[in-house]
């Protein structure tokens, strides 16, 4: 459900704009009518082709943002208020250090039995000088958390990435990454412990209230903001952090003109109709309405580039913040068990 960013080799600036989600939930927010009419640019052109089932796609966001709205956001509030934030570490790294199975594995099947040999040792190190994984030890002595998922492994061995899908309390993914969850899920032995899956979800949905809060306030279409973000970071992970900065710029000069697009579409829309009972006589006001247009499109396109260098600014704040405060969860946390 959500995009989670961890640190390390596989973490990213631009990845940090979707923690969540590492995650994520989606809104339905715009009209999806629009994108018929812009079908001849070739950035809308490539949109269509990531995403070709965008109208169920906005259906299932707006349906996640309505469910999060009455349902998770309550449910993680309320666990934050009464759980130290001590003991919300202590969760959260037990699960991700669970998932480190899974991240050997991937390790050994996409050929890096090198990180494969550390992932192990990290493991083995949280598991017990650390607790069963509540304590990142490992961290402390210097072994990076590393990322990998059968996702990734389908990715190296060739498999194309496929459409991209909105599911239902999940949350953004592709084909072929749905189909490396399933797999995912089958070799973590948490899965077969009831309520464990509960209460991850919920140990997720706090660690994003941040990132899902920056891109309501950012995003003026929070739809293809968190589709371009999310594509994104599952690219950088593909790729070991090796992703082309110019393909990662020409991807998000996209998503600012689609958005971009939506705004002028709907300035248009509610636009006052032209007075038919005026008499220009002179052809003066079709020239005059098109110059507005023209301008309204411009306007809509400095807002997202500004909005976008916000996005920056606040990220890196927010990925220092979050620092600081695991850094000093974690030390009240082994202070408490000595």
């Amino acid at each position: 459900m959500f995009i989670r960013l961890y640190p390390g080799k596989n973490r990213a600036s631009l990845a940090q704009v979707f923690l969540v989600s590492s995650a994520l939930m989606m809104t339905g927010c715009a009209s999806t009518e629009k994108r018929a009419e812009i079908s001849a640019d070739p950035a809308s052109a490539e949109a269509s082709q990531v995403d070709p089932y965008e109208g169920f796609n906005r259906s299932m966001y707006g349906f996640n943002m309505g469910l999060d709205k009455y349902v998770f956001k309550p449910v993680s509030d309320g666990y934050k208020f009464i759980t130290p934030d001590f003991m919300e570490t202590g969760v959260s790294n037990f699960f991700s250090n669970l998932k480190g199975i899974n991240v050997v594995l991937n390790d050994i099947l996409q050929g890096k039995f090198q990180q494969g040999a550390s992932d192990a040792g990290r493991f083995l190190t949280n598991t017990t000088i650390g607790v069963g994984g509540l304590i990142d030890v490992a961290s402390q002595l210097g072994l990076q958390h590393n990322v990998e998922d059968f996702g990734q492994t389908l990715a190296v061995w060739g498999v194309d990435e496929g459409p991209y899908l909105v599911l239902p309390v999940m949350g953004p993914t592709t084909i072929r990454d749905g189909g490396g969850l399933i797999v995912d899920k089958a070799a973590n032995p948490g899965t077969y412990v009831p309520f464990t899956g509960v209460i991850e979800g919920i140990s997720d949905r706090a660690n994003a209230q941040g990132a899902l809060s920056f891109i309501d306030e950012a995003a003026l279409d929070p739809y293809v903001f968190t589709r371009e973000s999310f594509l994104q970071y599952r690219r950088h992970l593909i790729n070991d952090g090796k992703t082309d900065s110019s393909t990662e710029d020409l991807e998000l000069a996209a998503a600012i003109e689609e958005s971009a697009d939506l705004m002028a579409d709907n300035s248009k829309a509610i636009k006052p109709a032209v007075d038919t009972n005026s008499k220009m006589g002179d052809g003066i006001q079709p020239s005059i309405e098109s110059a507005d247009s023209a301008a309204a499109r411009n306007q809509a396109l400095a807002g997202m580039v500004q909005s976008f260098e916000q996005a920056s600014i606040k990220m890196d704040q927010l990925s220092k913040k979050e620092s600081r405060v695991n850094l000093a969860s974690s030390e009240r946390l082994d202070f408490s068990l000595q």
